[in-house]
């Protein structure tokens, strides 16, 4: 076969087992994603616990990289500490390597059953659960396939005169190999995905064990570089995290790597064949990391703030900045424009109150509440300046078109205020109350409570869009979501009255909770669906307050 014909197949087996590795994980997080994020944030038993809750995460959505955000999050909502989110990370890599292993069995003859069930059960159910385990299924069988497509497209390089001569300066540079594997597994966004194709390398005998055990820890460091570089954009101290975890794993390697060098084939021991012992490797050098360095884990976040201080309070406060543009008042344009950037940095503000709102009515401390209270003065302090603003440009001559769209702004200003007013008056009000008070949601109130937020905040997205790009078919759709957060509300008032009857005691207890937070969201949601009125009444969509969809079917 010509080189390039098994690069393009081994590079189409490398994509469908990227793409099978993310769809696997996507299932997982639309099914049950409430729960694994409950597991985490409610786990117990000191580190252990939180590594043990990691781990399992990491096994159920086949990364630990999404374990690794999962923490970052929950660190910049208040819920996890620096060392509990270090802890959570070693285990998910023991997690992630216990993945490896169970992918790296001889499963092909499951891949008919796995793709007729998952295919059966995603296109023919109308259940969202059904049809997202099918989705699960469907992704396990490409993985499957694309090992399978792996072992073909490779066949040929077996007869390789060049593999040799490749070989043999990885085993005599193991430093090169420790390297290249890292930038793979960073470049592919998935340590599992590529030590399951050094896996396969080693089993179809194109990769020695001497070369293939340095890419193994290569890939662990890649593995620790992912989350790292997918959080850079957090705030301290949450992104001493995954930098804390890297720290460990790459010193963890770079010793193991010494090791192998000094002790004489080590790995023969860990299996008959020279992919099982790469495999068990992986495991052994992840169980042995966690058992070493979770002791360490105060120790390395002391570390970790040393290596990055949290700024001061003052500094970040000299972060505010205005777009309002003075000198633009004598041109309308220009000073319309100012108004909408200013505008956007209000929305913006709005929703960083937003988004943590759900994880700090689950389990957050007062301190964080108290923090995101405060940005309320941001937000207010914005308003009132666009509102002078806007009338001081009044008093220039303005087209008919440039006051009306003067009055929109203004509008809008005044509704992403009275939703930092909710957020701090409402939500987080009840979010202090019920940590003060100890209580706790039924796990299906709070099931109903967090896809409530989770879809205010995707049209949180939708408003901010209308608002930059003034999409006419983004701005129906938000429309739209007013009618479907009325029935969310709807249905889990209902349901919430069905469970007082039932005594449920959780549901007793944070009743007047329950029902102010779901009134708030489905006020928050009607303020952001105004952002689409003006662009819909100047398109002829909304006439007294009545969209007119069908017009558009």
């Amino acid at each position: 076969m010509h080189p390039f014909l098994i690069l393009l197949h081994l590079a189409a087996a490398v994509m469908l087992l990227l793409w099978a590795v993310r769809m696997v994980r996507t299932g997982v997080e639309r099914a049950w994603g409430v729960s694994l994020r409950r597991s985490l944030r409610q786990a117990r038993g000191g580190t252990a616990g939180i590594a043990a809750a990691g781990m399992v995460l990491a096994v159920v959505l086949q990364s630990s990289t999404a374990v690794g955000v999962l923490a970052v999050g929950f660190a910049a909502s208040g819920i996890l500490g620096v060392t509990a989110g270090i802890a959570a990370m070693l285990g998910a890599d023991l997690g992630s390597a216990l993945v490896v292993k169970i992918l790296s069995f001889d499963l092909s003859e499951l891949i008919p059953v796995l793709l007729l069930a998952g295919a059966t059960m995603f296109l023919k159910f109308e259940s969202r659960q059904i049809r997202q385990i099918g989705r699960i299924l469907l992704g396990i069988a490409f993985i499957l396939l694309s090992l399978r497509m792996v072992g073909e497209a490779t066949e040929p390089l077996r007869d390789s005169a060049a593999l040799p001569q490749l070989v043999a300066y990885l085993r005599g540079d193991p430093l090169t190999a420790f390297a290249l594997a890292a930038l793979l597994a960073w470049g592919l966004h998935s340590s599992v995905a590529a030590l399951l194709l050094f896996a396969n390398f080693a089993a179809s005998g194109l990769l020695p064990v001497e070369a293939a055990a340095p890419m193994v820890l290569g890939a662990n460091l890649g593995g620790a570089l992912i989350a790292a570089w997918l959080t850079r954009g957090a705030a301290l101290p949450e992104r001493r995290i995954p930098m804390g975890n890297l720290i460990f794993r790459g010193l963890g390697a770079v010793i193991a790597l010494i090791l192998l060098q000094i002790m004489p084939q080590p790995l023969h021991h860990l299996g008959g064949s020279a992919g099982v012992q790469l495999v068990n490797f992986h495991v052994l050098f992840n169980a042995a990391l966690v058992i070493i360095a979770l002791p360490l884990a105060g120790a390395m976040g002391r570390l970790t703030l040393r290596l990055w201080p949290t700024p001061d309070t003052p500094g970040e406060a000299a972060a505010y900045r205005s777009a309002l543009d003075p000198f633009a008042l004598s041109q309308p344009r220009l000073a319309l424009a100012s108004v909408r950037r200013e505008l956007l940095h209000m929305a913006e503000a709005v929703e960083a109150m937003l988004r943590p709102v759900a994880d700090l009515l689950e389990g957050g401390d007062s301190k964080r509440i108290a923090q995101l209270r405060a940005m309320d003065d941001e937000v207010n302090q914005r308003h009132t300046d666009i509102k002078l603003f806007i009338a001081r440009m009044n008093r220039a001559n303005l087209t008919d078109e440039e006051a009306r769209r003067g009055l929109e702004l203004t509008g809008m200003a005044i509704d992403f205020e009275a939703i930092g007013d909710i957020i701090a008056k409402n939500l987080l009000a009840q979010a202090d109350e019920k940590v003060g008070r100890q209580l706790r949601f039924s796990a299906e109130g709070w099931e109903e409570l967090s896809r409530m937020h989770a879809r205010v905040l995707a049209n949180m997205q939708l408003a901010l869009h209308v608002m930059v790009s003034g999409d006419l078919p983004t701005a129906r759709q938000l429309v739209a979501e007013k009618s479907v957060l009325r029935r969310l509300e709807r249905e889990s008032h209902d349901r919430h009255l069905m469970r007082l009857r039932s005594g449920q005691t959780d549901s007793v207890e944070t009743s007047d909770l329950h029902l102010e937070v779901v009134r708030s969201l489905k006020e928050i949601n009607s303020l952001l669906v105004k952002v689409a009125y003006p662009i819909l009444t100047e398109n002829g969509d909304l006439l007294e307050s009545r969209l007119q969809m069908m017009l558009h079917q």
